[in-house]
């Protein structure tokens, strides 16, 4: 018989103990906000016999938990953008709390085949733009605090003292995958030293941008999936690694699938009898027609709308007031229970059929409605510790209406919220005074984390542009002006631009100074 490891009453003693540790970090004050569909013996029974690596991660988590808590208390929020550049990193600590990986940035400029956000980039692609960022501000860190250390007490108060180690929230798309892929992508997640990462609802291959039609998103339960999986793998490395629920449903026109109940009053169907989506547009495209154009003019012939308009359309006043009655008795009702109660009550016959308005890939039309949004958002609120719901359009009364709906459930439930490069405020009626104050009267909603997600596409771009423009057309002159004399001219300490310092100069010096046996720190 083979030797063991341990003996069967050590390995239960130990693993008891860890069961035990585990329930205990489920009730702190960090984690105790969260549900989840498993317990605390299953994840002990995941688990190796030696603690997964991911004490950078909790730290880096519980500092971002306690900054947006402290935003939420006093009403204000942090504002961040996204870049995948370390450079950029080290100059955001003078102004940020925190960084943004995003993954379309990524697939732009971190893959060998750059591309729009498709989310086509391998799945391990975000997690080690955030280990290289990560690591740079562990670097600064300690080039910092030794140049720091080797002066005199008296002298650092005049020395670059900046929190270089700001938390890191990631990207994590769909899950790029099964389960397990999803799962995998979170431990690299962990290991890297991110502190939030977000999951969406988005179906995976499914992203377009220039054929006119919306995203689409995956049934409820599928969303759910993602996130229990992401949280699971939190918890078997023992993490305090906190999870963003993002929802994309907004303006989204397709679901994968009607398998969830929870979905069905907002699916599309033909009212009218015609021939199915997809038959049309083949023989369109045979035809050579405009398939866009052919798809329009089939939703109006086919008199797309959800099973509950349908119905509004056919009942009575009276009717239709007893119908809602009746679903108002159930939280959910699926299309086959809507069609029961309006049978029992509509005299008119409702023709629904969603199976005709299929997309050619086979997704079912979808109405997006900031009530759906809300009941995704609810469902997935006690998997994560911040919620983010991304719009296309900065319509105030759909804003206010989907965090304060959320709040009558969750109360002290934080938000995140992205701002597009091409939002059009003036279109949605805000004021410029108005749009100054618009981060502020967001964080008044508890949307505690605002965040810029393509800096480094739009800002960036113009940036390179107008001074690769003056390089041209100036010179060194150019360079000296715009440059080379305001860098120099400004505090070399405090705005961390010192050659040596900033380079970490003095920090490899002190490497071949301890190698000598030389001091590096001056004792007092």
């Amino acid at each position: 018989m083979p030797k063991l490891q341990v003996s069967v009453q050590d390995e239960q003693k130990a693993f008891e103990a860890d069961v035990a540790a585990i329930e205990k970090q489920w009730s702190s004050p960090r984690q105790s906000h969260l549900k989840r569909p498993y317990t605390a013996i299953t994840i002990a029974a995941l688990r190796a016999s030696i603690p997964a690596p991911s004490s950078a991660s909790s730290t880096q988590a519980i500092k971002l938990w306690n900054q947006l808590h402290e935003h939420n208390k006093a009403g204000t929020c942090e504002l961040t953008f996204g870049t995948t550049d370390p450079v950029a990193v080290s100059q955001m600590a003078k102004h940020q709390q925190t960084v943004y990986v995003s993954g379309a940035l990524c697939g732009f400029s971190e893959v060998a085949l750059p591309g729009m956000d498709h989310a086509d980039y391998p799945w391990d692609t975000v997690p080690k733009v955030v280990s290289k960022i990560f690591k740079s501000q562990l670097w600064h860190d300690q080039r910092q605090r030794q140049f720091r250390l080797r002066h005199p007490i008296e002298q650092r108060e005049d020395l670059e003292n900046w929190d270089y180690m700001a938390p890191i929230i990631a990207d994590g798309d769909m899950g790029f995958g099964s389960l397990t892929s999803t799962m995998k992508m979170a431990r690299e997640f962990v290991d890297a030293g991110v502190a939030m990462i977000h999951i969406d609802d988005l179906a995976i291959g499914m992203k377009k941008f220039t054929v006119g039609q919306g995203r689409t998103i995956v049934p409820t339960q599928e969303y759910l999936d993602r996130l229990t999986a992401v949280r699971m793998q939190f918890d078997v490395m023992g993490s305090e690694t906190l999870l963003l629920c993002r929802c994309d449903t907004d303006h989204a026109e397709f679901i994968t699938s009607v398998v969830d109940e929870r979905d069905h009053e907002y699916v599309q169907g033909a009212t009218k009898k015609v021939e199915p989506l997809q038959k049309c547009l083949r023989a369109a495209q045979a035809e050579g027609k405009d398939l866009k154009a052919v798809r329009t003019e089939w939703k109006a012939k086919a008199g797309i709308m959800t099973f509950d308009e349908a119905v509004g359309v056919v009942a009575s006043k009276e009717e239709l007031e007893a119908y809602k009655a009746e679903l108002s008795k159930q939280k959910f009702t699926s299309l086959s229970g809507r069609r029961e109660v309006a049978a029992k009550i509509i005299k008119q016959d409702v023709f629904f059929d969603w199976e005709l308005s299929r997309s050619a890939m086979g997704q079912y039309m979808l109405k997006s409605c900031v009530k759906g949004i809300v009941e995704r958002a609810i469902a997935a609120a006690p998997l994560g510790d911040v919620t983010w719901a991304r719009m296309d359009s900065p319509h105030w009364g759909d804003i206010v209406e989907f965090h304060s709906e959320v709040r009558k459930v969750y109360p002290d439930r934080l938000f995140a919220f992205g701002y597009t490069g091409d939002y059009d405020f003036a279109k949605a009626g805000f004021s410029d005074e108005e749009v100054k104050n618009l981060h502020l009267d967001l964080a008044k909603l508890g949307i505690v984390w605002q965040v810029q997600p393509i800096w480094s596409l739009q800002g960036l771009n113009m940036v390179t542009e107008q001074f690769s423009k003056m390089w041209q057309t100036q010179g060194i002159a150019g360079y000296l002006k715009s440059v080379q004399r305001p860098a120099l001219s400004s505090n070399p300490m405090t705005d961390g631009f010192e050659k040596l310092s900033y380079c970490g100069g003095y920090l490899a010096d002190a490497f071949f100074e301890t190698v000598a046996g030389e001091p590096i720190v001056e004792r007092r």
